[in-house]
């Protein structure tokens, strides 16, 4: 019974310093990411903030969102009405075919990234890389900030991204004109 005593005893202390073991390596990782991104995608991220503020200045895209804050939103059209759209139908197509969504498509084609947006100053599509999720994203932090303090933005965590389900960073740029942003180019760059 000592034996068996000792035993559950050297099983239980085993079980205590895996556990331990656990919890440390784990507050490690966390500590290691908890400032940000870890060093190698916080690089491709500065590079590609670089690329897609150089994008977004494309005279194309430029008049593509001043024309579509002219206009107004695609009439009728909303997050629910956008999402029953089939990716061939002939509006998601036309995001992708017109003169700034030729250029969205074949910037897209960057393999550090996983799509590429163009909205206006209401976070409408303008053009589009593929058929996005949802046509409206107004309230997410890559249109809000940029288009308050007119500079790119990176998000800060690693996530599938909800259109292409590849692991990566949302990243934005906007578009400006005179100085002031009108539009918001939007990608994810994808983290390896």
């Amino acid at each position: 019974m000592i034996t068996k005593t000792s035993t559950n005893y050297s099983a239980g202390s085993l079980i205590s310093a895996l556990l331990l073991s656990s919890m440390l390596s784990f507050t490690a990782i966390s500590a290691a990411y908890a400032d940000g991104l870890p060093a190698n995608v916080q690089a491709k991220v500065d590079s590609y903030k670089k690329k897609i503020t150089e994008w977004a200045a494309d005279p194309v895209l430029v008049a593509a969102v001043k024309e579509a804050n002219a206009k107004g939103p695609i009439a009728g059209m909303n997050n629910a009405k956008w999402s029953d759209l089939d990716e061939k139908d002939p509006l998601a197509v036309s995001l992708q075919t017109s003169a700034a969504g030729k250029i969205v498509t074949e910037l897209s084609k960057d393999p550090g990234i996983s799509k590429l947006y163009l909205r206006d100053e209401h976070a409408n599509l303008v053009a589009s890389s593929n058929k996005a999720l949802v046509y409206n994203n107004g309230t997410k932090p890559w249109i809000t900030d940029p288009m308050k303090d007119g500079k790119a933005w990176s998000g800060k965590e690693i996530k599938p991204d909800p259109t292409t389900q590849i692991k990566g960073v949302h990243l934005s740029a906007p578009i400006l004109s005179g100085g002031k942003p009108i539009g918001i180019l939007h990608t994810s760059v994808v983290a390896e």
